[in-house]
Parts: structure tokens; C-alpha cells; sequence
């Protein structure tokens, strides 16, 4: 380790001392200056400005100011710039020379934030998306990811259900690994978070006010994401929220938008009247005779029209040389589900001055945010599938007032169902968060020394969680423990500094160099105190555990090379070196490399007077990133922990809770992930038509996974360890086409499409002709599942019987396909069918202003997936009659198939979850009078949801893990909003 550290401090001497003789001896006077977009008015960062007829030059900073030697008072400035016209000037006696720079593109202009940096994106070598405020979803987006749905090739979001704050599933360019994480890293204003829940909310993103957020950039391949090493297997978003401007007058504005959110389907279920039908033919007069005589449709009871609001205020400006923003933020949002509702404040501070003559830049960013959760019993959802609905919701001699299965005398039946209603009303599960992360980032220009800067950037993301589930003893749940109350908090801390140099000089006909090297250190801290569980009278039914304090820490050296050669050769490279202390120190470092070049064909001289082909760039990257999320434990440590209530030991008339040891592997280490990329970036016309087509090639080596192990072997049947390869490749194309633009009328059009296919390499602790390892747990029994990991076969492949059907196509029950020909159905006839993740996902969003009227779409969807409908499978069934002391109801598709019992493993339950989804559609009006007065005032209205297209019988098709049940159906939402600035 000491031998690394030395090599790096040489490194660093080495490239102080070259930068230096390269600097020391600049004379003359200087001109400074800033670059801006004549159009825009904003700052133009890395124009190059060289002295003509010299080799002298530079290129200007990240806020479009630069600064350079000029030794007579009659030369002339050159200002180039991709996207620009080339602008000239003479400096004359001047000592400011301000310009203005008129763009002749629409898309090469951008800047994108890559890490520890930005680039142009015509710069860029590595697979990079991106997505301005102007482009983001509008109405009711509740969480960050919300705002980039459907919008980038490659990224697909995939909502965990329609609970208020709940958030989805990002997935980047497909999952990388089988049971560590799979989520991306996510960088907010340079701080990186960690991926783990915070207790007390639904989502660790929702703490972000998504009004506050000014881009977010999705790094998809290694070359792109290398820079962040350890963390980046999955890709990484950046978001950047939203700053002050230097010489902006203060501007006030204020938000409100109102919605409406309404459940879209319910679960096909028996109702009343074919439910005593089927009672009729399946059960007994003794059975008949506990139905009542209600007509009750309990999805109906437990689901709402749901409320929200959503106030926000912003001031924005300058005060003297210091811009900041100011924001605040109050979101209350019922869910369609009763009882189910998130109350968030949210507040912001952004300063960022620059001092001594701009060579000192701070940035300092500041978001607090408390949250207050009421989480409904979810259990609800199930509950109103089966509960028998021929009887009340209420009875004044029942459990609480509600209407309950119960012994005779008068306790509640354990196995029955519970009423739907009642476990919504008399579950009182609420938390609360208080949430703060920010950072200070000190730039410094070293003087003498041009074009070399030195970052400080010191962050924290510290969040205090607590809440406690309350049960009624007069409930049907509380009712035999006298009522529970189960008090909970957290405690979580993310401490980050990071250090680096980053030099930029461009050598004019040798072309321009950027470089970085630095260190990152970053701190987690988890604390879980542990409490008593007791009934309402003080009395301990759960004894409080042993508290938890896991604490883990990443040191990291890395570096970076951008060189760009006339504007036609670009070159990256990066490394990263990353020691966690999750693994055992055998195991701890790992070294991420990575390498790209980009050739702008359209620079060279045969295209140059082309002027239908405007921008057409190569790229092709390669490099690899590790993986080391996997939870908030140590798996190399052997460890004890304490026995549940069902292994304690007897001593006398006291039971003692015992010591027992944890299985471990002291040899687990990083999982690797190999990246192969090769990238078209093209441009029609100037700006008219332009987009991406992107190919791609992921291997991932030492697969992280829970395994099974022969007994004796460890200390556990379940190991987590490292068992071996995956691959995953795709395709990408994303299309923008500016269909025309006039003053009165403008017309944006946006396609992407995506191909990704996972598949298992090895398993090299499974035998090779093994089934693999079961996943995929599913209702209706004990331990049964239904999906399996395979070599061969995609992740979490279903793995079922073939159904045989009649004649007429109704299956047959207990009727399967003999696929092993052996003359019986066993476990040797079970295939795979299917995988839940789709193969093909797209999205197209549509942009149109007319005057002062803007309206605006986004649509989604899927393609190549399945799903499997647990719902129907663990409930469609005439068993669901013939409990003896009570009735539940059955899934309509018991009407189809006439199963007597539940045929779980049948692929009759896998269904086609292709779907084409509206995922909003925005209509907004511009007060044009107010706005030439200084005021912008529009009024918005917004559909969400709006239709989905689908063959898929169950609520939803869109089901993260593709296992469908108790699944929270995701509303269609109404707004309607107002926005009004001065």
C-alpha cells in the first residue's frame, strides 16, 4: 500500500513540475474576458481563444471567462467553438474583451457534467445521456427519476407500484449482477449517496425536490463511468440542481400544482352474486350457511380518489458578486390506497461567488428535507382478492367495529382472511425523516501556472429516521397480543472528501490537453437501535435486539486524460484505484481502467463544405468497473449473531436467546464488470435531425449471488460469495428530430429504442448440468418458487410446467407436457419460459409551441417480457371454498380453467406483459401580456397514465421482478398547475 502511495505522490511531482517549465516564463499583457451564447445569454465553457498567427491560446473556463498573453496592442483574437461561427477581433488598447458567439448548431453546444468535471458533448468519447429542465416530465413527478422516464435510450425506469413517494427501479443498459445491487450510483451536486433505504420513507430519492434540478446526466459505459471505479457497474447518474447567476437581477417564482389521482383497474375477482353461485356447486349446506347477505366490492372499499398539492417558491439572483438560489418546497400527497399518505418540506441554499478576480470559485449547496409517512397495510390489496363479499364492512359486536371471520367465541380465526378495510384503519404505521446533504466546493486557479486548477469538494448526506407501528388490541391483528406497538429509528451518515487537480491547455496545432488526478475518501455510517415490541398495557412481546452500527469506508486515487486533437481525434483515458472496506485486505483494492477514442469524421476536409452532414463522430470505448454494494455487512468476517425466538435454549424454567455462528467467505471479493462500447454520433442539417446508435458488450466476472452449499461445508446452507459470469449486450438509438420551426409554431420529435439481453455464463459453484438456483418466491404455498438462475439462460427465467389443453383450449387440470419423455411429469419436465425483463424497450416523447400554447407527450413501453400473474394462480381455484370455518373468494379465471386446487407451477399464469404505455400528456398556455411586462405567468394542465395498451389480464404489466402480487396499482393522475416568475 505504502509502495502505491509513493508512486502516486512521484506521479504527482512529476506533472506539478512539466506544467510549471511549461508556464513560468508567459509575458505580456493580459486580456481577460467572458464567451457567451448571443442567443442564450449563457456562459460558453472550453471555447478555444488563440492569438492569430501564434501559437499562443487557451479556452475558457467552466463559466465562459479566459484569460491569455498578448504582447501587442494590435493582434487579433480567434474564438472557435463546435457549433459556432469562428468570430474575430482585434484587442487594441482593451483589457476586457467581452463576445458574444452565434451558434449555427443545436445540439454540439451542450456541456455535460461526466464526473469530477464537465465536457462539450462533442468532446465526448463514452456512451453519455442526458436531459435538461426544458425536456423533463411535468404534473405530479413525486421523485427525481420520475422526470427522465422514457426519455433516454438505454435507461429504463420501471415504477415499484403507485404508493405515494414510492419511486422505480433504475436499470442501465440491463442488471450486471444477480444479488448485489443493481441500481446506478447516483451523484447529486458531487456527493455520491449510498444506495441502501432509509428507514421511515418509501424511497431513499424522494428527500430531492425534483423542482430544484436543473439536469441530470446518465453515464452508460465504462469509459464514461471508470472515473467513479468501485460503484459504477450499474452507470451513474449526476444531477445537478439548480444555481444563481452572476449578474442576474433577483427573480421570485412560484408554483402550485393540484391532482387528482384515480385507481385504473381492479383484480378480476368473483363478485357477490357469481360467488354465491359458486358456492352453490362447490361447497356444503354448512358452508352455504356462513355466507351473508351483502353485495360488497372490497377492492372498491379499500381504494380512493386520491388528493395532492404541490407548492414551491424559488428567489434567484445575485448580491454583488454572489449568486444564490433560494428554495422551498411543501408536497402533501394522499394515496388511492386508504390511509396512505407522504407529507414532505423541502428547503435549498446555493451560493456561489467567485473571488480574487475570479480565480477562486466556491460552490456551496445546501437541501434539507423532513418527511412525514403514513405507510397503509399493504396486506389490504391481498385481503380484498379473497374476503368473502357477500359480507358488511362493518359490525358494532365485531373486532373494532368491522365485520371479521371469528371463532365462536368471539376470537378471531388466524387463517382467515383479515377485513381489508380493517387492517387499512386500524394499522397506524407512521415515520418520520429528516434529511440533509450538501457540499462545499472550493476551484482555485494556481497562479503562474495556467490552465491548472485544484478541487476541494467536502460533502455530507446525514439523515435521522424514526416511527413506530401501532395495532389495536381490538383489532383482529392485535386482538390475542393485546395490541402492538413497534417502535423503530435510524441513523445514517455519508461523509465524502474529495481532492483533485485538474489542468486544461490547449496547444493549439497540437491540440488540447485536460487532465485530472486526485483522491476521494468517503465514510458510511449506519446506526439501528433496536426496542421492545409490546401490547398496549406496557407488557414485551418482542425483546429488543442487539443494536447495529455498520460502518464502512472507500479511499480511491484516480485520474483522467482528455486530448483532443484538431478537433477531429479525441482520446480518453482513466483509471481508478479503489480499496473497500468491505472485503478482507487480500481482497480490498481493485483497479478500474479504461480507454476511448472518438474520430469527428465530419472534421475532416472531405466533409468540410458539406452542409447536409453537419456532426458525425465514432467512438469506441473499453473499460472495466467493479461492484461492491452488497448491503450494510461484512461477508468475509466470521461473525455471531444472536438466535431467534425458535432456537432458544432452555435452562430451568428461562429460555436464553443463544450465540450462533454466521457462514463467511474470506476469499469474496470485487465483481468486475468488462465494458465493451462502439458509438455513432450524427447531425443532419445543422441541427434539423440528430441522435446516437450505440452497441455495447458487458461481461461480468466473480458474480456476486446467494448459493447453496452442501452441508457441512459452512455454517450456513445459503453462502453469499463469488460464483461466476454473466454477459449482457444491447443496442441503442435515440433520435431527435426538429419536425420545423417558425416564430409562431416549433415542433420537437424524440425517439429511442433498446435491446438488452442478460445472459448466465457460469455458475462455477452450481454443477453444470444443475437446474440452478431457485429464485423467485411466490404465494399460494410454503417455499415455493418459480423462477431459477441457469448458465445459459437469461437471470430469473421462468421455470414452470407446460400446460396441455382440451379441445375446446380450456386447460386440463393437473395435465402437463412429458417433455423428458420418460412416461411421467416430475421435476424433470419443468422448463423455462420466459423472462420478466423485456428485451426491447423504447420510448417517444413529443414537444409542440404554437404561439403561446405548448403541448407536449411522452409514451413508453415494453417488449419481449412476461410476467407471472400470482394473483390468478394462488387464487383461481374452487379450494379457496372449502376452509371450514370460512369463504374466500376466488380470481374470475377459476371460471375459465375449473381448477379444484391451485395448479401454481402451470405456465397458463405466464402472460404476455408487452405494453405500450401514455406517460403523460401536458397542455400549457403562456400569458403573453404579462410576459412583456417581466412576469411569466402559465397555467398547465397534465394526464398521467393515461392509457396503457397491453395483453396482460392483471392490474398492471409493468411488475419489477415479474412476479405479480399485492402489487400497489400505479393511478392516473390529473393536475393542473400554475407557475408564475418575476
Amino acid at each position: 500500500m505504502m509502495q502505491r502511495l509513493t508512486t502516486l505522490k512521484v506521479v504527482a511531482v512529476f506533472f506539478l513540475a512539466f506544467l510549471l517549465n511549461a508556464n513560468l516564463f508567459a509575458q505580456g499583457r493580459t486580456v481577460t474576458g467572458k464567451v457567451t451564447d448571443a442567443d442564450s445569454g449563457e456562459e460558453l465553457p472550453f471555447v478555444n481563444v488563440t492569438v492569430k498567427g501564434s501559437t499562443k491560446g487557451t479556452t475558457t473556463d467552466i463559466d465562459g471567462n479566459y484569460s491569455i498573453e498578448v504582447s501587442d496592442s494590435e493582434q487579433v483574437l480567434v474564438f472557435t467553438f463546435i457549433g459556432f461561427s469562428t468570430f474575430e477581433t482585434s484587442v487594441g488598447n482593451r483589457s476586457v474583451v467581452n463576445v458574444n458567439l452565434k451558434g449555427n448548431t443545436q445540439q454540439l453546444e451542450e456541456v455535460v457534467v461526466v464526473g469530477y468535471g464537465t465536457q462539450r458533448k462533442a468532446d465526448i468519447t463514452g456512451a453519455v445521456g442526458s436531459v435538461t429542465k426544458e425536456n423533463f416530465n411535468v404534473g405530479q413527478v413525486t421523485n427525481a427519476e420520475q422526470l427522465i422516464a422514457g426519455k433516454v435510450a438505454g435507461v429504463q425506469i420501471t415504477p415499484n407500484g403507485g404508493r405515494p413517494g414510492s419511486g422505480g427501479r433504475i436499470r442501465i443498459r440491463g442488471g450486471s449482477s444477480l444479488n448485489a445491487t443493481n441500481d446506478p450510483l447516483i451523484v447529486i451536486d458531487g456527493v455520491p449517496l449510498d444506495n441502501t433505504g432509509v428507514s421511515g420513507t418509501s424511497n431513499p430519492l424522494n428527500f430531492l425536490n425534483p423542482n430544484d434540478i436543473e439536469a441530470m446526466d446518465i453515464l452508460k459505459d465504462a469509459s464514461a463511468t471508470a472515473i467513479y471505479g468501485s460503484r459504477a457497474s450499474n452507470g451513474v447518474i449526476l444531477i445537478t440542481t439548480k444555481k444563481g447567476k452572476a449578474g442576474q437581477p433577483t427573480r421570485v417564482n412560484v408554483s402550485t400544482l393540484a391532482s387528482v389521482s384515480q385507481p385504473t383497474k381492479m383484480i378480476s375477482v368473483l363478485d357477490a352474486d357469481q360467488f354465491r353461485e359458486a358456492a352453490a356447486q362447490h361447497t356444503t349446506p354448512e358452508q352455504q350457511a356462513l355466507m351473508g347477505e351483502e353485495n360488497t366490492n372490497w377492492q372498491e372499499v379499500i381504494y380512493q380518489n386520491a388528493l395532492a398539492f404541490d407548492n414551491n417558491v424559488s428567489v434567484s439572483g445575485a448580491i454583488g458578486a454572489v449568486p444564490y438560489r433560494i428554495s422551498a418546497g411543501y408536497l402533501h400527497q394522499d394515496g388511492i390506497l386508504k390511509t396512505d399518505n407522504l407529507e414532505r418540506t423541502t428547503a435549498s441554499v446555493s451560493l456561489n461567488p467567485s473571488l480574487l478576480d475570479d480565480q477562486l470559485k466556491i460552490n456551496f449547496n445546501m437541501k434539507g428535507v423532513f418527511t412525514k409517512s403514513r405507510f397503509a397495510d399493504q396486506g389490504a390489496i391481498g385481503a380484498a382478492v379473497v374476503f368473502d363479499p357477500t359480507q358488511p364492512i362493518y359490525d358494532p359486536e365485531g373486532l373494532g367495529g368491522f365485520w371479521e371471520w371469528r371463532n365462536a367465541n368471539g376470537t378471531p380465526q388466524t387463517l382467515a382472511p383479515r377485513n381489508p378495510l380493517g387492517l387499512l384503519e386500524q394499522r397506524d404505521d407512521l415515520g418520520e425523516v429528516n434529511r440533509s446533504i450538501g457540499n462545499l466546493q472550493l476551484d482555485y486557479a494556481i497562479p503562474f501556472v495556467e490552465g491548472l486548477r485544484a478541487n476541494l469538494n467536502l460533502g455530507y448526506d446525514i439523515s435521522q429516521s424514526d416511527g413506530r407501528t401501532f395495532i389495536p388490541a381490538t383489532s383482529a391483528l392485535g386482538f390475542n397480543e393485546g395490541g402492538s406497538i413497534a417502535p423503530y429509528e435510524q441513523y445514517k451518515q455519508n461523509l465524502l472528501a474529495d481532492f483533485y487537480f485538474a489542468y486544461s491547455r490547449n496547444f493549439n496545432e497540437y491540440g488540447r490537453l485536460d487532465a485530472t488526478l486526485g483522491y476521494s475518501f468517503q465514510d458510511f455510517l449506519i446506526k439501528n437501535p433496536t426496542f421492545d415490541r409490546v401490547n398496549e398495557v406496557g407488557e414485551v412481546l418482542t425483546p429488543a435486539g442487539v443494536e447495529t452500527r455498520p460502518q464502512n469506508r472507500l479511499i480511491s486515487y484516480f485520474g483522467r486524460v482528455n486530448y483532443n486533437l484538431s478537433e477531429k481525434y479525441l482520446l480518453t483515458a482513466t483509471v481508478r484505484l479503489d480499496g473497500s472496506s468491505r472485503f478482507s485486505p487480500e481482497t480490498r483494492w481493485g483497479v478500474f481502467p479504461s480507454l476511448a477514442a472518438a474520430w469527428r469524421i465530419s472534421e475532416e476536409s472531405f466533409l468540410e463544405d458539406n452542409t447536409v452532414l453537419t456532426d458525425f463522430k465514432l467512438r469506441l470505448g473499453y473499460g472495466i468497473t467493479g461492484q461492491q454494494d452488497i448491503g450494510s455487512f461484512f461477508p468475509f468476517l466470521p461473525r455471531y449473531t444472536l438466535s431467534d425466538d425458535a432456537a432458544r435454549y432452555r435452562f430451568g424454567d428461562e429460555y436464553l436467546t443463544m450465540l450462533r455462528p454466521e457462514g463467511y467467505d474470506r476469499n469474496i471479493k470485487w465483481e468486475e464488470t468488462v465494458t465493451y462500447n462502439a458509438g455513432l454520433d450524427y447531425e443532419f442539417l445543422a441541427g434539423k435531425l440528430y441522435g446516437s446508435l450505440d452497441y455495447y458488450f458487458k461481461r461480468t466476472n466473480d458474480l456476486l449471488a446467494v448459493i447453496p452449499v452442501p452441508a457441512g461445508t459452512n455454517l450456513t446452507n445459503l453462502l453469499f460469495t463469488n460464483v461466476g459470469n454473466i454477459e449482457n449486450q444491447g443496442i441503442e438509438a435515440a433520435l431527435t428530430y426538429n419536425v420545423f420551426k417558425t416564430q409562431d409554431i416549433s415542433w420537437d420529435l424524440g425517439l429511442n429504442f433498446t435491446y438488452n439481453q442478460n445472459k448466465i455464463i457460469s455458475l462455477s459453484n452450481v454443477e453444470e448440468d444443475a437446474v440452478g438456483i431457485l429464485v423467485g418466491g411466490i404465494s399460494g404455498g410454503t417455499g415455493n418458487t418459480i423462477q431459477v438462475h441457469t448458465v445459459g439462460f437469461q437471470p430469473a427465467s421462468f421455470y414452470v410446467w407446460q400446460q396441455v389443453y382440451d379441445e375446446t383450449g380450456r386447460p386440463v387440470e393437473n395435465l402437463y407436457v412429458d417433455r423428458s419423455g420418460d412416461g411421467i411429469v416430475n421435476e424433470q419436465d419443468l422448463f423455462r419460459d420466459g423472462f420478466p425483463d423485456a428485451l426491447h424497450f423504447f420510448g417517444v416523447n413529443s414537444r409542440m409551441n404554437f404561439r403561446n400554447w405548448d403541448f407536449g407527450f411522452v409514451m413508453r413501453g415494453n417488449l419481449g417480457n412476461r410476467a407471472y400473474n400470482n394473483v390468478s394462480s394462488a387464487n383461481g381455484a374452487f379450494q379457496n371454498l372449502r376452509f371450514p370455518d370460512y369463504l374466500a373468494n376466488m380470481h374470475t379465471s377459476v371460471l375459465n380453467t375449473g381448477f379444484q386446487t391451485a395448479r401454481l407451477r402451470s405456465n397458463f399464469y405466464l402472460e404476455d406483459a408487452a405494453f405500450l404505455r401514455m406517460e403523460n400528456i401536458s397542455l400549457g398556455y403562456t400569458f403573453g401580456s404579462i410576459r412583456e411586462r417581466g412576469y411569466t405567468l402559465n397555467v398547465n394542465a397534465t394526464v398521467q397514465n393515461a392509457f396503457t395498451v397491453t395483453n396482460y389480464t392483471g392490474v398492471d404489466p409493468e411488475i419489477p421482478g415479474g412476479i405479480d402480487n399485492n402489487f400497489y396499482p400505479l393511478p392516473r393522475i390529473f393536475s393542473l398547475g400554475l407557475n408564475l416568475g418575476f
